[in-house]
């Protein structure tokens, strides 16, 4: 297995895995906008990022990033916004795989923080989280517009 660079002849297996990620979170996202997310992605004028694990050219899984500022520090934060291994293939060290992956991109990039939500009922995800993060306790308020 090895992690790298999400690229544009991998759309169609992300798109298997953004759908899988979705339902996981029953939730659908409007297809324009699963569109324009992936030419973010590959944009090297944006700020957010995909890495992508594989095994004999098989996608097993995805986490997206986003650099962007504060006000707290002078460098920026690293928000890790979405993370998805396939079901088969969880448990085996994966996720923690794509979530170092990011920690080295942020801290090449003098970020001094990398971040993430879940839904507290993501249990199995938690018991990785609580290995290689801290729960700094926040609860998130949302207001959709």
């Amino acid at each position: 297995m090895r992690l790298r660079a999400l690229q544009q002849q991998d759309q169609l297996q992300w798109m298997s895995l953004w759908q899988a990620y979705q339902a996981f979170y029953k939730i659908e996202i409007d297809p324009q906008v699963t569109e324009k997310t992936f030419s973010r992605l590959l944009d090297t004028d944006e700020a957010m990022y995909g890495v992508v694990v594989e095994e004999q050219e098989k996608l097993l899984g995805f986490v997206h990033f986003i650099f962007h500022r504060s006000t707290w520090p002078t460098g920026d934060y690293c928000y890790l916004q979405d993370l998805f291994v396939e079901q088969g293939v969880r448990a085996k060290g994966l996720g923690r795989k794509l979530i170092e992956a990011v920690y080295q991109q942020a801290a090449e990039r003098q970020c001094s923080r990398v971040y993430w939500l879940t839904h507290e009922s993501n249990a199995q995800a938690r018991l990785l989280y609580d290995k290689i993060a801290v729960n700094a306790g926040f609860i998130q308020y949302r207001k959709n517009l």
